[in-house]
């Protein structure tokens, strides 16, 4: 049996966009799904760790947490949160949390 992998989407764009998305197509030698690929996934990641950075920010969620839903490592959210200049949030509960998290990575 052959598992599907992709899954056709069908979507509404203005003209201007489309011959925009045609265009790099054309000049990154790839087509138009690709284009779309890369864009919402690049969305998608931005979209993730804006939840992440929310959740955090509020209270919501652990360091380790966030950087689950940030789809990153701790070290990489930690760098990412103080870019930005968010203050840590960093307690107990979160260092204990943490501890296991980068224990289950380096067994990876």
């Amino acid at each position: 049996m052959i598992m599907k992998t992709t899954e056709v989407v069908s979507a509404r764009l203005p003209k201007e966009r489309v011959r925009l998305l045609e265009k790099i197509a054309k000049e990154e030698k790839v087509d138009k799904s690709t284009i779309l690929d890369r864009a919402l996934e690049h969305y998608m990641r931005e979209w993730r760790l804006k939840k992440a950075i929310e959740s955090y920010r509020e209270g919501m969620v652990t360091l380790s947490r966030a950087a689950e839903i940030a789809g990153v490592s701790v070290w990489e959210m930690i760098d990412i949160l103080a870019q930005r200049k968010i203050q840590s949030q960093y307690d107990v509960e979160d260092l204990e949390e943490d501890l296991k998290a980068l224990m289950h990575e380096e067994t990876e």
